[in-house]
């Protein structure tokens, strides 16, 4: 009788797994396995707690036929369901190895991941023109100022500036003209035989909706033998470390940057209408992709824009070949990381609108305008640098170290406009690109000079205009292309142009002349050899800034810093895209 009630026990054990274990095999996810395997050990711990308590005689038992019942029948049942737990817990353990995997992978495929890895060896000659050493001769005129006790010991640039201003302009003029010779600088030449750098760039896409999506770069831009995390500035924009540059152009160290994040709203309400948000996408722009063969990077024209920023863009899709869109951004916020705090003459955030229209966008044909206006410039975006010396008194800093360099007050704003036209047949591509910028400037001034203007001058509207042209030709094997380009800026000429893709400067903001010569290969599809040469010719000083007044190079000018006057750059790379 006692082994029927045993053999029984067994059964409504047994059975009361494969009931329990019924639907955990019908779940679809490990989540549900894990739900059905916990309620199972919460069932047979009661069932052990009730069995000491029923042994004990602590507790009365529920049902009146359980003193019927046999207590080491019912351990049995115990410690017989623990085993069948124990075997679904190796089976839901292997199940879930099983399932990982897939889920991993299913994970992963939300997010499609590529990039590439390029190394670069440059190499640099170049020559620097005569020049006043404009540093040297700020710190006689100041040294001369203070033994006539017109200037103190400690002063700031806009007492000196009143001084300088209220003296008769002859005077100063003469004064400086004695000075001059005493801060001659004889041209000289820059080398540097071979230079290496590599660049990764990890780009990621997500869906997140059926109209909405995510995309993201991740980049590292380094030389080699550099990972110090600052420059010193040498008189170049290229030489400071500022926000839109990062991992665009080659900084002192290895970290990754977050290049591009911004998401994608499109088609919203069942229109054509799309909306994006984030860090944009506003490097590598037509035309200045097809040097790099690689497809358009950026939404703006590269000539024009070619610098990260963290802005709002309202598009429309007019039809299949045309899009409109309306773009915002901020390259200066003014409340935030910069003692704001500290002072009462809060400056107001620097801004930009731009209307991008992509008018026709083929197969064959390709024309791009763009207008655009930045508001409420300052003399510097938040940079660092290690500034080599003090630009108020022109003096050598002992011990230059890291700063960080903020604005002093606003310089004024700035319109902007492009066009380029792109064209392609058979083997052929040319491109044409047009630009013109306009200034609108304040009154104020600082160490570095104000909008196009030099410290101790009252900034006037200037103009300024580049066109850029190009041709590349691939040949019959659809893996060798030969490009020819060349770029000439005048003398007010300026762009945002900081994150462009040169070693050396922005070949698109100089002031002067700018040949190149490349060709590109394909040794496997994504393999790519890459063979350059650039010439700069620059006509006057300052491409690239929009502080101080352009000096023509042929008339030994008053230099801050020196310049390049000429200067070549071979390039030798090879790219592995993933």
């Amino acid at each position: 009788m006692a082994m029927k009630r045993t053999k029984l026990s067994l059964a409504i054990a047994a059975g009361a797994a494969a009931l329990t274990l019924a639907p955990v095999l019908q779940a679809n996810t490990v989540e549900e396995l894990s739900a059905q395997l916990q309620a199972m050990q919460a069932q047979m711990m009661a069932m052990q707690a009730e069995l000491v308590e029923l042994k004990s005689g602590e507790k009365k038992p529920r049902y009146t036929n359980v003193q019927e019942r046999d207590y080491g029948e019912l351990q049995e049942q115990v410690i017989g369901l623990r085993e069948d737990v124990d075997y679904l817990s190796e089976d839901v353990d292997d199940m879930d190895d099983r399932l990982m995997a897939p889920e991993r992978h299913a994970v992963l495929d939300n997010i499609r991941w590529g990039g590439d890895f390029r190394f670069q060896a440059h190499g640099v000659d170049a020559q620097m023109p005569d020049f006043i050493d404009g540093m040297q001769l700020q710190g006689m005129l100041v040294g001369g100022l203070q033994q006539a006790g017109l200037l103190g010991d400690q002063f700031d640039f806009q007492e000196l500036k009143s001084v300088v201003q209220g003296l008769p302009p002859a005077l100063v003029e003469g004064l400086l003209g004695q000075m001059a010779p005493l801060a001659f600088r004889n041209g000289y030449d820059y080398d540097d035989d071979i230079v290496r750098t590599s660049r990764l760039r990890l780009n990621m896409q997500a869906k997140v909706a059926d109209d909405v999506s995510f995309t993201g770069r991740l980049a590292m831009y380094k030389v080699w033998g550099d990972s110090t995390g600052v420059q010193v500035f040498n008189g170049q924009p290229t030489s400071i470390n500022w926000d839109g540059t990062a991992s665009t152009y080659p900084n002192s160290d290895d970290l990754l940057h977050v290049e591009r994040a911004y998401f994608t709203w499109n088609r919203i309400a069942g229109s054509d209408a799309f909306l994006s948000i984030g860090r944009r996408p506003s490097t590598d722009g037509v035309p200045v992709n097809f040097r790099h063969d690689e497809p358009r990077g950026g939404t703006p024209m590269g000539s024009l824009f070619n610098y990260q920023f963290d802005g709002i863009t309202l598009g429309y899709n007019i039809n299949d070949f045309s899009t409109l869109r309306l773009c915002y951004g901020v390259s200066y916020e003014s409340g935030w990381g910069n003692g704001s705090q500290l002072r009462d003459d809060m400056l107001d955030d620097a801004q930009f609108v731009g209307l991008v229209w992509d008018i026709l966008d083929t197969p064959t044909w390709y024309v791009h305008a763009i207008v655009a206006r930045a508001m409420d410039i300052s003399d510097g975006f938040p940079a660092t640098t290690i500034l080599p010396n003090d630009p108020l008194t022109g003096e050598p800093i002992p011990a230059p170290v890291p700063i960080r360099y903020e604005p002093t007050g606003t310089i004024g704003d700035i319109d902007l406009a492009g066009l380029v036209v792109t064209y392609h047949q058979g083997p052929m591509d040319y491109f044409v690109s047009l630009g013109y910028s306009e200034t609108d400037p304040t009154n104020h001034t600082s160490p570095f000079g104000g909008m196009l203007a030099d410290p101790f001058d009252k900034p006037e509207s200037q103009d300024g205009s580049m066109y850029y042209i190009g041709a590349r030709y691939t040949f019959n094997n659809q893996k060798t292309k030969l490009g020819l380009e060349f770029n000439h800026g005048s003398k007010n000429w300026f762009n945002f142009a900081l994150a462009e893709d040169d070693y050396l400067a922005p070949k698109t903001a100089a002031r002067g002349d700018v040949w190149e010569a490349y060709m590109t290969h394909r040794i496997r599809n994504t393999f790519i050899l890459k063979m350059a040469y650039i010439d700069y010719s620059y006509d006057y000083s300052g491409s690239g800034w929009l502080l101080g007044a352009p000096k023509d190079l042929d008339d030994t000018p008053i230099l801050g810093f020196p310049t390049y006057d000429e200067a070549s750059v071979w390039t030798l790379g090879l790219t592995a895209r993933f």
